[in-house]
């Protein structure tokens, strides 16, 4: 199994309380699916999500991110093809 996710969030701009509820999202959608799940610290305005390495969200290019895009890109890395329910439905309406 892969989907180890890391959120890294910048510290100076104390951004740990939302790193930690996206965390907590994906977790909860994704428990079958993640093999691990880091809050990664840092510095400078930072906010990006990554799957296996590749960024799938970053805050200075797409703003802070609503946790159903997130939920979604994330998906179509570790579990392509599956329904997220009602937020896939409100994003392809």
């Amino acid at each position: 199994m892969s989907g180890r996710v890391e959120i890294e969030y910048c510290t100076q701009c104390r951004w740990l309380p939302r790193a930690a509820w996206l965390a907590q999202e994906l977790l909860t959608t994704f428990e079958a699916e993640l093999s691990e799940l880091a809050l990664k610290p840092g510095k400078g305005g930072v906010f990006v999500v990554r799957v296996d390495d590749e960024v799938v969200w970053d805050r200075k290019e797409q703003g802070f991110p609503e946790p159903t895009a997130v939920k979604q890109a994330v998906r179509d890395r570790v579990a392509p093809g599956r329904s997220l329910g009602h937020s896939d439905r409100s994003a392809r309406e």
